[in-house]
């Protein structure tokens, strides 16, 4: 099957440039996180907090990112792609300029939001523009680009992050991801315009996000005292009853009940949570105990070229193997890779082993880069065109609540608990995203196997 983009002069150009485009912003967005966090060590002693608290602005980043990323989706389904696109580009990019300006760790942590909640519009967006323009076996490819660009910028964070920190200051590292607007003019022309024009169900969208703060509120709260873990039960107690019964209420407002009465998009989004789990959990991790041991961050950035070079290779692994495969069994690979990613990482916090920090890196690198487009794929497949954009952005607000949580748990219990203690008890994660997907391997096993 070919791609939709070959069925049109000058097809060929544009579809080879879309995905690297959308790898690349999507990248620079990962990069928010990859390369502020080799520089909180220097960032929080400058500011005078400690790792714990600092981590607060990898993991406020990383919950705008998660709560307002479905928003995006879901306004891109009412008005087009280009509107949203452009306000969340811009956002980021006024994010990144106030953070570097920052007089105060206060104000950064504003920053931050701001940041991240124009960032959030990338992830969605960027795989609803693929989405338009491929279908078939060519979209998994173009998929396997987004993610494998993405990742490989993602983790080029460090080592950008660690030299500009010893050369201009970290200021400078915070400020990385304003490059995303020079990725904008390049894709304008590539990003579809139309919507249903629908009204957009503000009240479910603040719901939804108030629940997703909550829970990485109360994650968090270990590091930061009683009253961030009273809000966080709060918010989680009270958010989730109350999205119920909004979603009874209004079935096709911000929760359509037939997305998120679809399995393949709930239990897709519940496994894939574990794979940016692990990233944001080692993005602070590895720096802590490196920078811990000694290390200046440009080294720690040159530790960590080989999950770059992973980054770059994992499409031409990742895609032909989730065409063999399938979706499912790719995120529950996926999610195997990752929890043993994290208990290599624990045994290398708890050993001070550089080398199976960086194992681990690599691992948690090759699962996103699987993970990621098998997600997308499932969710994009398992629904109509008229809610493509919230499903892929529910998914994704999944998804990235799980990198809240990864940077909470090590953020918050790393502190109390210890490193090494933390990431090892973030591995079960996987293991219940592995739950989740059981019927669904249970399923493929027999579509496979049994005669026609």
């Amino acid at each position: 099957m070919t791609s939709v983009a070959a069925s049109h002069a000058p097809a060929p150009t544009a579809g080879a440039r879309v995905p690297v485009l959308v790898g690349l912003l999507f990248g620079l967005t990962g990069l928010g996180s990859s390369s502020a966090a080799i520089v909180l060590p220097v960032l929080g002693s400058d500011l005078d907090v400690s790792i714990g608290i600092g981590a607060w602005a990898i993991s406020l980043y990383a919950l705008m990112l998660a709560v307002a990323t479905a928003v995006y989706g879901r306004v891109s389904d009412l008005v087009g792609l280009r509107l949203p696109l452009l306000v969340g580009v811009s956002l980021m990019t006024i994010g990144a300029l106030a953070g570097a300006l920052a007089p105060d760790f206060g104000f950064l942590l504003g920053a931050r939001i701001v940041q991240g909640a124009g960032a959030a519009a990338v992830p969605t967006i960027g795989v609803a523009i693929v989405s338009a323009r491929f279908s078939g076996p060519a979209k998994a490819v173009a998929l396997g680009q987004v993610a494998g660009t993405a990742a490989a910028v993602s983790c080029l964070g460090p080592l950008a992050g660690g030299t500009i920190e010893g050369l201009l200051g970290w200021r400078t590292v915070i400020a990385l991801p304003m490059l995303g607007a020079l990725m904008l003019p390049l894709l304008w022309r590539w990003v579809p315009t139309t919507g249903s024009r629908a009204r957009l169900d503000l009240f479910g969208a603040l719901l939804v996000a108030a629940t997703a703060a909550g829970v990485v509120l109360l994650v968090q709260s270990p590091s930061t005292g009683p009253a961030v873990a009273i809000a966080g039960a709060v918010l989680a107690v009270l958010g989730v009853p109350a999205v119920a019964a909004w979603v009874r209420r209004r079935p096709n407002g911000f929760l359509p009940v037939d997305v998120i009465r679809n399995p393949v998009v709930v239990r897709g989004a519940l496994a894939a949570a574990a794979v940016p789990a692990a990233w944001f959990a080692l993005l602070i991790a590895v720096p802590a105990v490196l920078v811990g041991s000694g290390w200046e961050p440009w080294q720690v950035g040159v530790a960590l070229i080989p999950s770059a070079v992973t980054g770059l290779l994992a499409p031409r692994l990742a895609s032909p193997l989730l065409n063999r495969i399938g979706p499912p069994r790719s995120l529950a690979l996926a999610a195997v890779v990752a929890a043993v990613a994290l208990a290599v990482s624990a045994l290398g916090a708890s050993a001070g082993s550089a080398v199976l920090l960086v194992v681990a890196v690599v691992g948690v690198t090759f699962s996103f880069g699987l993970g990621q487009p098998a997600l997308m794929e499932a969710v994009g497949d398992a629904v109509n065109d008229d809610v493509r954009g919230v499903a892929l952005g529910i998914a994704t607000l999944f998804f990235l609540v799980g990198g809240g949580v990864g940077s909470a748990v090590v953020g918050g219990l790393g502190d109390v608990l210890g490193m090494a203690p933390a990431l090892l008890l973030l591995a079960a994660l996987p293991l219940i995203g592995l739950v989740a997907l059981v019927p669904q391997l249970a399923g493929r096993v027999s579509e496979v196997t049994l005669p026609d």
